[in-house]
């Protein structure tokens, strides 16, 4: 699993000793960490700050160095500190939220500042810390939580990135989440197998006609007027020049 992760397509592989690892495979799990490798960025989730094995992943991480560390169940920025001061200099940090209690710590913890680069929900987690009645990860209803967590990593110029959808044959449901992210201003969302990767970047790409029409915005004249029958204004610019930036595409005048 560990070669085929390394050539895969995708932005980030995040390589698990948490929740994907039996407690009797922890340290198997550490060894094997010599061999993980990705095309993009190289993430390992180490177990949650309390758990009896996060000292051991620590010391495993200081040895295999990963681009980033992802941090789970974070309850509160104390959480996020003690890891981040353990990490080695260069390692950036993503925290996922996935509790009650987490939720209404996320300001606190997306205010942590370097080595933190991103907000990650766990659905999952969450579904069971909230009490929802689903049994797919995944699946239910999460808009507030989605938002709250879109705002705080704006607020704090954090990348905001979904949790997995464990239904590998509903790859109609995994759009829909995907899309709901989207909507909430997320950039990105986990996957749990290869054949997720494709829906998941179509979400997240632009169209070509959402591209072109961000285009005649930014061309249209300064204050009020019309682009194909709506009304635009500077503010419609600026959704449009964040249109284009996802798309990695350069705004004339823009930073």
């Amino acid at each position: 699993m560990l070669a085929k992760a390394a050539d895969l397509p995708a932005d980030e592989v995040v390589v698990d000793l948490e929740d994907g690892v039996a407690p009797a495979e922890k340290a198997a799990a550490r060894r094997n960490l010599g061999a993980a490798a990705a095309r993009g960025t190289l993430a390992i989730r180490v177990n949650a700050v309390g758990s009896e094995w996060l000292r051991d992943d620590l010391a495993a991480v200081a040895d295999r160095r990963p681009d980033v560390v992802v941090v789970p169940k974070a309850a509160s920025a104390d959480d996020v500190l003690r890891v981040a001061e353990a990490l080695p200099d260069g390692v950036g940090l993503e925290v996922q939220i996935e509790t009650a209690r987490g939720l209404v710590q996320v300001e606190r913890i997306a205010g942590v500042g370097s080595p933190l680069e991103a907000l990650v929900f766990g659905p999952g987690d969450f579904a069971a810390s909230m009490g929802v009645p689903v049994l797919t990860i995944g699946a239910g209803a999460f808009d507030y939580a989605l938002s709250r967590i879109a705002v705080a990593a704006r607020a704090y110029g954090l990348q905001a990135v979904d949790g997995p959808y464990a239904d590998l044959g509903d790859l109609d449901g995994l759009r829909r989440a995907a899309a709901a992210a989207l909507g909430h201003g997320f950039d990105g969302k986990w996957v749990l197998h290869p054949a997720q990767i494709e829906a998941v970047n179509d979400v997240f790409t632009p169209a070509a006609d959402d591209l072109a029409r961000a285009r005649r915005i930014l061309a249209a004249a300064e204050g009020v007027t019309l682009v194909d029958g709506e009304m635009v204004d500077e503010a419609t610019k600026r959704m449009a020049a964040a249109v284009l930036a996802r798309a990695g595409e350069r705004v004339p005048g823009g930073e």
